[in-house]
């Protein structure tokens, strides 16, 4: 492997964690270039088909192939089987992708979630093509924040409602303390019913009922 290769620490903040019946997924909107913020209301939460999606952190070109790759080879693989791609096919396709770059690694950390026959399931993909299945992850600058919050209020067996409200407080921590996260940001919840994502008024609500 090329040792001269720039490895970026990457900016914001992505959170996933497994509740009960459902995968909870969470970003910031901040997009940084160094200290300077390109835009304030990017998107770093994708989906991929209607049963999983992904969160980005890193650098959005590199990211946005990976996605296209993704979301093309789930519509796939429904055409060709009549079934959703299983999450962990995708995960590992994935993992895949980034593995064939490893020379000249994509610059993006991943989560990847969704709910399929074998229920809800989380997993983490970094720049190398590294693949681990996780309860509770979180990616970027930001991430130790967000994991202090997670690591003292998460259980699996949290309600759906629950797990909202600990996303929101989760990232609305690293939104106030780490400076490449910030200015909103999105949840989506992936269940037996499929991918949805918090509204602008359930976000407003979120806040004013958390007081975050």
């Amino acid at each position: 492997m090329n040792s001269n290769i720039p490895i970026t620490k990457t900016g914001t903040t992505t959170i996933g964690f497994i509740v009960k019946d459902a995968v909870i997924m969470a970003t910031d909107a901040r997009v940084t270039s160094g200290y300077f913020v390109a835009n304030t209301l990017g998107r770093k939460l994708y989906q991929l088909d209607n049963h999983v999606a992904m969160t980005i952190a890193g650098t959005v070109a590199d990211a946005q192939n990976v996605i296209d790759i993704l979301k093309y080879h789930a519509r796939m693989y429904k055409v060709e089987r009549g079934k959703p791609i299983p999450v962990s096919a995708i995960a590992r396709l994935a993992a895949n992708v980034f593995f064939y770059n490893r020379l000249y690694p994509l610059q993006v950390e991943s989560l990847i979630g969704g709910y399929d026959q074998a229920g809800p399931s989380l997993y983490m993909v970094d720049l190398f093509g590294s693949l681990s299945q996780e309860e509770m992850a979180a990616t970027g600058s930001g991430s130790p924040i967000a994991l202090g919050v997670l690591e003292d209020l998460y259980h699996k067996n949290m309600k759906v409602d629950e797990g909202i409200e600990l996303a929101a407080a989760a990232i609305t921590s690293a939104m106030r303390r780490d400076i490449a996260t910030g200015n909103d940001f999105n949840i989506g919840v992936i269940d037996a019913g499929g991918y949805r994502e918090l509204t602008k008024e359930e976000k407003e609500a979120l806040i004013k009922r958390l007081k975050i």
